[in-house]
């Protein structure tokens, strides 16, 4: 019997996720909960020191050792360690797709349907999300794993929406395309790497908690649960196990996430380097070790991700002191900007660097957001938009990129398909440095606009953003709602790191006294005028009135007395207060499941009060 603690009944009505095997490996994973804890709590220690000490990240000390390895700084970033060669499976991912395998409130015959699209969409990997575009209400973390399971094993379930699914796709494709995509759609399930992606470091697990009652880790969890339920049938059709790791921000940490891998390859019997892992870059400290992270991971290392959103927002929390540092409006900040195409060049110099074998890494590109709904011309613009993105990447040495829907699949993969190279591994760049320059071009800025155009949106959309992840959408089509009956102005899809990166734009606006590029005639403001503390009011409050407004499509109806309040109140809080939030999905997290705008403020006070005593990030399920 295992003497981990899970709430309500979900042991038995998730029985086929929670098996024996499941649960009898993770509780011999648990105690590496607390390895993780005690990480945790340095990352926030380095966060309060950096800010007490007005202190700018940098590089490490060649001669430090790499915590939780027996490997130097130096060692790493000489390539003196050994990696893995790169799977046949992930020698050619010219497009991988990112979603969720599972839907909110509904049933296991209409949420399956994610996977379906995901597997015949013709992606040459698909990353099933459990993390930030996996709405987290009630237990869709446990729907996501339940039908990931059904479909790796090829249950009938899965296959009857499958067959319907792929008929869809067929219409659809045939519309847009002129031609179908899917020809056999039983083949087709079994084209695309199937990949996941596990909840970050700083998560806990709603569900699960160890013997002592302390939250287990979501990562863990996810992991666990993941490979023990499927790596007999993935390997049994010669697959690789893979997975996508968020949110490292550290060596020690990429180090403790190689123990927890080896760890469940020892239990598992399996060959030390058997699960293969992806890392996004999502974090700035990370970007200062780059080697040093590919080598604490070792032989589960394939390659790095360019994470956009994420990263941007990490930039801002990290010079949260830095009243000199200010982002512009969010569309501004493209991969070409300042500090984001510094941060790119270093990814790609960092994968093509030989290890001790002369094996090199992957570099998957960053997200494409754009969906091709809308009028025909706003459809072309943005498409246009999005091909030219990715001929971008592809020139700057991506071996491939991310989609965030199916039907950008066939529009985006002829980039690398005309090209025709499997990947881009060993292509030359020149070799890393480590200097102050380098050091100053990551947190680099650049002249742009800062609007109140730009703050409009940045309100609009993380509103919607936080009433989407209450309503159970981790991941939504949203635009500001200024062009809600605009068909010409596209949707894009916005996950959990955009909604992080519009609060921290509007926090730094309003707390480094940022200043307006452009005049504007409905505020009256003026060029060089302070974003003010009694602006942003203005705009949250007819921002929300223009959601309050809005139709179903846009904002649903059962939201505007539920969960879109406890959006606001959660906006403003965050913004308002002086002392920066880490993460907005914290304040989101602990409302899940709660419909109670009273409810919410005593919860976000309590979260408030225990960040600004001690430090504490409160991670938690509330309702365990």
């Amino acid at each position: 019997m295992t003497s981990l603690q899970i709430r309500d009944n979900l042991e038995q009505t998730y029985s086929d996720v929670f098996t024996p095997e499941v649960l009898s490996t993770l509780s011999y994973l648990s105690d590496l909960n607390n390895e993780r804890l005690a990480i945790m709590k340095k990352r926030m220690e380095r966060r309060q020191k950096r800010a007490e000490n007005l202190e700018m990240i940098n590089f490490l000390n060649p001669d430090d050792k790499i915590d939780g390895t027996d490997l130097t700084v130096q060692d790493a970033r000489s390539g003196k360690f050994i990696g893995p060669e790169i799977p046949a499976d992930l020698q050619c991912q010219w497009i991988q797709g990112t979603g969720p395998g599972a839907k909110p409130n509904t049933t296991i015959e209409r949420s399956i349907r994610n996977v379906a699209y995901a597997l015949l969409s013709g992606a040459d990997g698909w990353m099933f999300d459990g993390e930030d575009a996996l709405g987290q209400i009630s237990t869709m973390s446990l729907d996501n794993q339940r039908n990931l399971k059904l479909a790796i094993s090829a249950e009938d379930i899965f296959l009857q929406a499958a067959e319907q699914v792929a008929n869809e796709m067929n219409k659809w494709s045939v519309s847009f395309l002129g031609r179908e995509t899917i020809n056999d759609w039983q083949k087709q399930l079994n084209f695309t790497t199937k990949i996941f992606r596990a909840r970050g470091l700083h998560l806990d697990d709603r569900h699960i908690r160890d013997e002592k009652g302390v939250a287990l880790s979501a990562s863990l969890v996810d992991v666990t649960a993941y490979v023990v339920n499927n790596y007999k049938n993935l390997q049994a059709k010669d697959s690789s196990i893979v997975l996508y790791l968020p949110k490292i921000q550290t060596a020690e940490e990429a180090a403790l996430w190689n123990n927890i891998l080896s760890t469940l390859e020892a239990y598992l019997e399996l060959p030390i380097g058997t699960i293969k892992v992806y890392v996004l870059v999502e974090q700035l400290e990370a970007t200062f070790q780059l080697m040093e992270i590919r080598a604490a991971l070792g032989v589960h290392f394939v390659g790095y991700n360019t994470g956009r959103w994420d990263y941007i927002n990490s930039v801002a929390d990290a010079v949260a002191w830095n009243n000199n540092f200010i982002n512009p409006n969010i569309e501004s900040i493209t991969m070409t900007y300042g500090y984001m195409k510094n941060y790119e060049d270093r990814v790609r110099r960092a994968v093509n660097t030989p290890d001790l074998n002369g094996n090199f890494a992957l570099w998957q590109g960053g997200m494409e957001p754009n969906i091709p709904v809308g009028t025909e011309s706003g459809v072309a613009d943005s498409m246009a938009k999005a091909v030219n993105g990715a001929k971008r990447e592809q020139s700057a040495g991506a071996s491939g990129k991310w989609v965030a829907h199916w039907k950008m699949v066939h529009i985006v993969r002829p980039v690398w398909a005309e090209i025709g190279e499997s990947n881009q591994l060993g292509r030359n760049f020149p070799p890393l440095t480590y200097t102050q320059v380098d050091a100053d071009g990551l947190t680099m800025l650049e002249p742009a606009p800062r609007t109140i155009h730009g703050a409009r949106n940045l309100i609009s959309v993380g509103l919607q953003y936080g009433n989407a992840f209450g309503q159970g959408f981790q991941a939504a089509a949203l635009k500001s709602a200024d062009f809600f009956d605009d068909e010409n102005v596209m949707y894009l899809m916005e996950d959990m790191a955009t909604g992080e990166i519009r609060l921290s734009i509007l926090w730094e606006w309003l707390h480094k006294n940022g200043r307006l590029t452009e005049s504007d005639e409905e505020t009256g403001t003026q060029v060089n005028q302070v974003f003010s503390m009694e602006l942003f009011q203005r705009l949250l409050r007819e921002e929300y009135d223009k959601l309050l407004l809005a139709d179903h499509k846009d904002v649903h109806e059962n939201s505007k007395d539920t969960t879109l309040p406890i959006a606001k109140e959660i906006v403003e809080v965050y913004v308002l207060d002086p002392v920066k939030v880490p993460w907005y999905i914290d304040l989101l997290n602990i409302n899940l499941n709660n419909h109670d705008l009273k409810i919410a403020k005593d919860r976000i006070r309590f979260y408030m009060n225990k960040l600004k005593s001690g430090g504490i990030r409160i991670t938690e399920n509330l309702d365990f």
